[in-house]
């Protein structure tokens, strides 16, 4: 069984006990979220497709851990002109695991 939830802007396809680095969710380590934004849910040959989204399709899942990415170096150069700009960024992820699809 697995399904297609959208969160933070971006889909992904999930199964019962899979880790899933997503955007920072705002809630703390050890902590219960319910995704209800789910686009699809498949058992088998029962397939349930959303329009948009899975009228009584609810996704649970636990916080394993909350932290930030490798680090993006970006670099603007402008040749001849003497002109150099080098910018970091770390993005905040949250890492879940889901314990439960259920689709009415």
């Amino acid at each position: 069984m697995y399904a297609v939830i959208e969160t933070g802007g971006k889909q992904y396809r999930v199964t019962e006990g899979q880790y899933l680095k997503v955007e920072k969710l705002g809630l703390e380590e050890g902590a219960t979220v319910e995704l209800d934004k789910v686009l699809m849910v498949a058992d088998g040959d029962d397939i349930k497709v959303g329009a948009p989204y899975v009228a009584g399709g609810v996704v649970t899942a636990k916080v394993k851990s909350v932290g930030r990415g490798k680090k993006v170096r970006i670099i603007k150069f402008r040749r001849r002109k003497h002109s150099r700009k080098t910018q970091g960024h770390r993005q905040s992820y949250t890492e879940i695991e889901i314990t439960g699809i259920k689709a009415s």
